[in-house]
């Protein structure tokens, strides 16, 4: 079986194509011939050293989608296509990789009218977006921001709001093409920060009211412009660091609207959490009121070359590798 692998974490170099033995299932596990992988920051955070999971060598990936061979019973028959996220990639090897053996819990069903590439990219964004907006207490009529229109998270943020009938589903991006994009793909509320500020264009859009509820996956001064934008008695939740892994927040716009943040961690959500967002994801999918964004694709065994487009050329949608 072919894998990309990082034998150490030192940066795009250090990403080598190896032969491994086929994965045998064991412990109830489900043999998976992958058919694509997504790339996410959370590798690229990995591959540079900057995360705590396990050490070198491991097989990167975190998310990935594919066809069913062994093990999955009635519920995941074999030829089934499914798409799975999990530890895989962090703290066990992960997807960048022809053959895996997954727990069942971590599989969903691909929907017919959703294709093998799209699915891979589909799992970590939409799964922390609808987690996340459950977790700061969505419901229909509220209006919600998820910054950074282009990203894998804020644009399933963006999706599932609006889906779900969110009065306001906003988002932003400082690259004026992006703003340009993302309003030939449908997304009228995006604030390009190049030509107004971000809690300038939250005012502007809901008439002065603000956000009840902010994603943000940024950090750094996304993140310290976005409390800003909260209206009264709203909540922000942090989940990412893209931007910087520090900011400096004004506390009164905290104190005075009695506003609240909070951390988010996906590998920390319960599995019933988990299982009640793949259903509401899937639903969605396969009505067609969300749909995920492919910017490139790349074979496996440039895994390191899909890493720094990710990184370096910040895409509109998600790239995915190829098995």
């Amino acid at each position: 079986m072919r894998a990309m692998r990082a034998e150490q974490f030192s940066g795009y170099e250090a990403l080598k194509l190896v032969e491994l033995p086929k994965p045998t299932v064991t412990d109830g596990k489900v043999l998976v011939r992958i058919r694509a992988a997504g790339v996410t920051p959370l590798d690229h955070t990995i591959l540079t050293g900057q995360f705590h999971g396990i050490g070198a060598p491991l097989i990167l990936g975190n998310e990935g989608a594919g066809v069913v061979k062994e093990g999955g019973g009635a519920e995941f028959p074999a030829g089934s296509r499914v798409m799975f996220w999990g530890a895989y990639g962090a703290f066990e090897d992960g997807t960048y990789r022809e053959w895996i053996a997954v727990r069942k819990e971590d599989l969903c069903l691909i929907p017919d009218n959703v294709d093998d590439v799209s699915a891979a990219g589909i799992p970590v964004a939409y799964l922390t977006a609808q987690v996340a907006l459950t977790l700061a207490g969505f419901r229909p009529g509220k209006t919600v921001l998820a910054p950074a229109i282009g990203g894998s998270v804020g644009n399933a943020v963006t999706q599932l709001a609006r889906a779900l009938g969110a009065k306001h589903a906003i988002s932003s991006t400082t690259n004026h093409a992006k703003a340009e994009q993302a309003k030939t793909l449908g997304f009228n509320e995006v604030i390009d920060t190049s030509v107004e500020k971000l809690t300038d264009g939250v005012r502007r859009i809901t008439d002065g009211y603000g956000a009840d509820i902010i994603i943000d996956g940024i950090g750094g001064e996304v993140l310290s412009e976005a409390v800003k934008a909260l209206a009264p008695g709203g909540s922000l939740i942090t989940l990412g660091y893209s931007a910087s892994r520090k900011t400096t927040i004004d506390v009164t716009s905290l104190i005075v609207s009695q506003t609240s943040i909070r951390g988010f961690n996906m590998f920390s959500q319960p599995q019933a959490v988990v299982a009640d967002a793949w259903k509401s994801i899937a639903a969605l999918l396969q009505s067609g009121a969300v749909k995920p964004i492919v910017a490139k694709t790349f074979p496996l065994v440039e895994a390191a070359e899909a890493l720094r487009y990710l990184v370096q050329g910040r895409p509109f949608g998600r790239v995915v590798l190829t098995v």
